[in-house]
């Protein structure tokens, strides 16, 4: 394999699992959201984040600061790893 190929197969490999991860995160934060009984605009006020950016970290397509992963997880009662990993 030519290091071109080689570079953008690791490229993209890198790019899945980031996107992967961002989905499970995402996932966790609505599966824990609605477990507490909260719609999207009270989660958002309880975590200082605009309504939208919540819905966008929900859906996988924000990959959100260190900050802001704090602040979702302060406001869902849970530690900022329980997000990433799904437990509780």
């Amino acid at each position: 394999m030519s290091l071109i190929a080689c570079r953008l197969f690791v490229d993209t490999l890198a790019m899945n699992l980031a996107m992967d991860i961002t989905e499970k995160f995402g996932k966790n934060v609505k599966r824990l959201r609605l477990k507490k009984g909260l719609s999207q605009e009270e989660f958002a006020f309880e975590a200082e984040i605009h309504r939208t950016y919540v819905s966008d970290v929900e859906r996988g397509i924000r990959n959100p600061t260190i900050t802001v992963v704090e602040r979702l997880a302060k406001a869902l009662g849970v530690t900022p790893g329980q997000l990433l990993d799904g437990t509780k």
